[in-house]
């Protein structure tokens, strides 16, 4: 493992949108920082700017976020090589989540990847790229990149659990999941959270977030501004113009609002934007403005 004694980075601020949440045995901050954008074009190689890259990650933790996503399929391998080049060793109350389940392939494709091997080798890779012992999170990806699909965890799952039971994984989780997949996976261990597709205009997980919510099991928001193609909606241009503010971060705002257990990993490589996306967050929003854009996951 990594033995390089560079001090951690501190955090300058913990007043953060939404505060913090239990999860497992860490409260990380529920406004988080997805990793992904700091890979090169369509996810693959490395940055453009690679002290850009760097940056942002620092200016991430620096800001009092304490919650970093990122997959060892994103580069592949790349970003996590940058969080790790920038934050390491990292501070005792920062949570890196992973992902495993899937890989690249030769033409930047995202094909599956969860047979028992090839999970313990995605582990692995993880453990090494990040300069770790253990993962402190693992959410198992299900799916493929259309979307959820419906399989059976189990098989899957348990090899996680019983890398979790060798001490190489803290806590799970699952990702691009039906609510029957989470409700298998919470038959055979307790998971402490879900990463699915959700936002603004994608409202499929509002049952399973309110059950979550209920069960003290976290809901992470990928895609939380619509994605390759931004959300674009009248209401959230008109409601972003009341609380004075750019519309997409406003977006954010509203998750944050929209439950408790919602916790926001939203991507960037700008230094400038991070700051903007926590700006927006923290915009307080009013029954009415929520109504306004309650409107826009409704529409057909």
């Amino acid at each position: 493992m990594d033995t390089d004694t560079t001090p951690t980075i501190p955090t300058t601020t913990t007043d953060l949108p939404g505060g913090l949440w239990s999860l497992g045995d860490k409260s990380p901050t529920r406004f988080g920082y997805g990793a992904m954008q700091l890979a090169g074009p369509f996810v693959v190689g490395p940055p453009k700017d690679h002290d850009a890259a760097i940056a942002v990650l620092r200016a991430a933790v620096e800001s009092g976020i304490t919650h970093i996503d990122t997959s060892e399929s994103y580069g592949p391998k790349i970003v996590n090589e940058l969080i790790r080049e920038a934050l390491h060793p990292y501070a005792p109350d920062l949570v890196i989540a992973t992902k495993v389940g899937g890989r690249r392939d030769a033409q930047g494709g995202w094909p599956t990847a969860r047979k028992p091997d090839e999970l313990r080798r995605q582990i692995d890779d993880n453990l090494e790229t990040l300069g770790l012992e253990h993962l402190d999170l693992v959410h198992l990806r299900m799916g493929d990149a259309t979307g959820p699909a419906p399989e059976p965890v189990e098989e899957a799952f348990a090899t996680l659990v019983d890398l979790q039971r060798q001490g190489l994984i803290r806590h799970l989780g699952l990702s691009n999941a039906t609510a029957e997949q989470v409700a298998e996976a919470q038959s055979i261990a307790p998971i402490v959270s879900v990463q699915n597709a959700y936002n603004l205009a994608t409202r499929s997980d509002d049952e399973l977030i309110d059950r979550l919510a209920a069960e003290g099991v976290a809901y992470i928001p990928f895609f939380p501004l619509g994605g390759f193609s931004p959300l674009q909606a009248q209401a959230l241009s008109a409601v972003a113009e009341r609380v004075g503010s750019a519309p997409l971060p406003v977006a954010l705002a509203w998750l944050l609002q929209r439950s408790p257990n919602i916790l926001l990993i939203p991507g960037t490589s700008s230094v400038e934007h991070l700051r903007e996306n926590i700006a927006g967050a923290a915009a307080v929003l009013s029954e009415d403005d929520v109504r306004e854009l309650d409107a826009i996951g409704a529409c057909p």
